[in-house]
């Protein structure tokens, strides 16, 4: 796939306690701020962006890290090209000190960011709240970014933080005790739910991070975990990204079936339309 030229999008800037990122807006109707993963906003990033336009939302992208529309493809680009752009956006990360790579019981400095921004979205489109994707890398902001009351639709998809090289945090979630104490909260009074995504046997999303989520939020933790052999084989990557490097777009896979419960979250909390019937 091409490098994506960003047309269709509007770009701009937000600021919030000394530090400017670039934006990027497509759509229209309540907001869904979408993180990207590692290496950034890829052109898959940018399709699983225009999904959430065609739902009848704002999908609103924060630069994190990256270069947006890149094309991080090793099938496409090379795996020299990918892997020297894969080095470089880690490396934006590792340098920085507004994400939690190893620790546990911490949320990312980021996310205080990624809430003002939430903030700034919702009242600038409306609507009853904001919804949140988090990708790999940028998995676990959307739980953290929760403790805001107008985060109503979190999804976490393959949430990769932190990372589970040992078996403690391959069972935790980057999220400090007393954010996720107000999440939980939340759930119990408000009926927040809260949505993972995952491919079964993916090492960087062990099984346990979903088991703990399971046992801190009860039923309000939805669990969408797909067999390997589900992702789109077109990838020259192990399977883990669920929306987009590993997409089947077609109906009946069940990647796009995963991708469509994400789309019904937000058309339910966001745009208030009943729940798509079971299949």
């Amino acid at each position: 796939m091409a490098d994506h030229d960003l047309s269709g999008f509007e770009k701009s800037t937000f600021t919030h306690d000394g530090t400017t990122r670039r934006i990027l807006r497509r759509g229209t109707g309540p907001a869904v701020i979408v993180m990207a993963e590692i290496p950034g906003i890829t052109p898959k990033v940018i399709e699983f962006a225009e999904h959430v336009a065609a739902s009848g939302c704002t999908a609103v992208l924060p630069v994190l890290f990256g270069e947006p529309g890149r094309d991080a493809d090793p099938g496409a680009v090379g795996w020299p090209s990918a892997g020297r752009y894969m080095a470089s956006s880690l490396w934006q990360v590792c340098v920085s000190r507004e994400f939690t790579l190893l620790a546990t019981g911490r949320s990312s400095r980021v996310v205080r960011w990624l809430r003002a921004l939430a903030a700034a979205e919702h009242e600038r489109c409306g609507g009853p709240g904001v919804g949140a994707v988090g990708m790999c890398l940028t998995g676990g902001f959307a739980l953290a970014m929760a403790t805001d009351e107008r985060l109503v639709a979190p999804v976490l998809s393959q949430p990769s933080l932190p990372l589970a090289c040992t078996a403690s945090r391959a069972g935790a979630i980057d999220i400090s005790p007393e954010d996720l104490a107000v999440v939980r909260g939340r759930c119990e009074r408000e009926g927040l739910q809260v949505l993972g995504l995952r491919f079964r046997g993916d090492r960087l999303v062990p099984g346990d991070r979903f088991a703990h989520l399971r046992r801190e939020l009860g039923d309000a933790f939805v669990a969408v975990e797909l067999d390997a052999g589900a992702a789109n084989p077109a990838s020259a990557l192990a399977p883990h990204s669920v929306l987009t490097e590993h997409l089947i777009d077609e109906p009946g896979q069940p990647t796009r079936q995963a991708l469509d419960t994400v789309l019904d979250l937000f058309r339910t909390r966001l745009l208030g339309e009943r729940p798509a019937p079971a299949v």
